[in-house]
């Protein structure tokens, strides 16, 4: 069983920390690396593909340090982030070009298997110039996949997709995990992890703020604090009906017009408000969540960090 195994890991270029004291361990099947843009996860990604070398602790494959280990691509494939394709090749000459780096012993039909895993038969003779940003993200991928790798690292893989291509490589990725293969994906998007990876590594500003099963982690995100900018006809009226009520922690009157509302069950108060409203004869006028941002749902998770973590 090959497995991605990082002890104590950190990065840190000159004075900058980009990976902080990182542990965790990723096995067979799909697992999404899930966190806000600059959080470290392209580092750790470059890490574990053996482009940079840890600045302290251990980070193995299948047992061994990627750093300097170049036999480690025969059963690593990387989809970087960042367009990493000849723009004058056609698609079937890049995947070609990657098969032949790879010294396989029948070329032209790992070249073709590739291709059509990924969808891209119908476009594989014309350049790369004239792709889409998903026709490109595909043919990357197609070309991390022609060796057949036990391992598949993907950077944002569904950045540029179209929702039919997106939907096509999540399938193509349940698939390749459910055949044993370790798949580790990065997003900053909370919906693609949860289509795809039942375990997932939450980062935030280089440290590790949660892992494991993604639906205890999920529930977590749901159920922390939210806060509420809310105006009406009537404030005063609103408060004093909020006030007591089992999902309400606090309520307080903003400098504009208008409450702040905070609330330890999102659900009920959604569900909820609009009826307290319309029985008290109030007009309701302005509902807005104020810290749903992906930043403040992770940093709620690392706040939470000992309760969260799972594996």
């Amino acid at each position: 069983m090959t497995a991605i195994e990082l002890v104590n890991v950190s990065r840190w270029y000159g004075n900058v920390v980009a990976v902080n004291d990182i542990t965790m361990t990723v096995g067979p099947g799909v697992t999404g690396l899930l966190g806000p843009n600059g959080a470290g996860k392209s580092t750790i990604l470059h890490m574990i593909a053996g482009f940079l070398a840890p600045s302290k602790g251990t980070l193995t494959v299948g047992g061994e340090a990627p750093w300097q280990h170049p036999d480690i691509y025969r059963k690593l494939g990387l989809v970087p982030e960042k367009d990493s394709v000849y723009a004058f090749l056609t698609g079937e000459e890049f995947v070609r070009a990657t098969a032949k780096l790879h010294q396989l012993s029948n070329v032209e039909q790992a070249v073709r298997q590739a291709i059509d895993m990924t969808d891209m038969s119908d476009a594989a003779n014309r350049k790369i110039s004239t792709y889409s940003k998903g026709m490109r993200q595909r043919i990357k991928v197609a070309a991390a996949l022609v060796h057949d790798p036990e391992i598949l690292l993907l950077d944002e893989p569904f950045n540029g997709m179209d929702p039919r291509q997106r939907l096509y490589m999540m399938d193509l990725l349940d698939r390749l995990g459910a055949q044993g293969r370790t798949i580790l994906f990065s997003s900053h998007i909370l919906e693609e992890v949860e289509r795809l990876s039942g375990t997932i590594q939450v980062m935030v500003a280089g440290r590790l703020a949660a892992s494991g099963d993604f639906r205890a982690i999920r529930r977590l995100m749901t159920s922390r604090p939210h806060v509420f900018h809310v105006r009406t006809s009537d404030d005063r009226a609103l408060a004093a009906a909020l006030v007591g009520r089992p999902y309400t922690t606090a309520v307080e009157f903003t400098d504009k017009n208008g409450l702040q509302v905070r609330t330890d069950d999102f659900g009920a108060f959604c569900a909820q408000i609009a009826s307290l409203t319309r029985d008290n004869g109030i007009a309701l006028r302005e509902l807005l969540p104020t810290d749903e941002s992906l930043e403040s749902v992770f940093g709620y998770l690392v706040d939470s960090q000992p309760s969260s973590q799972g594996n």
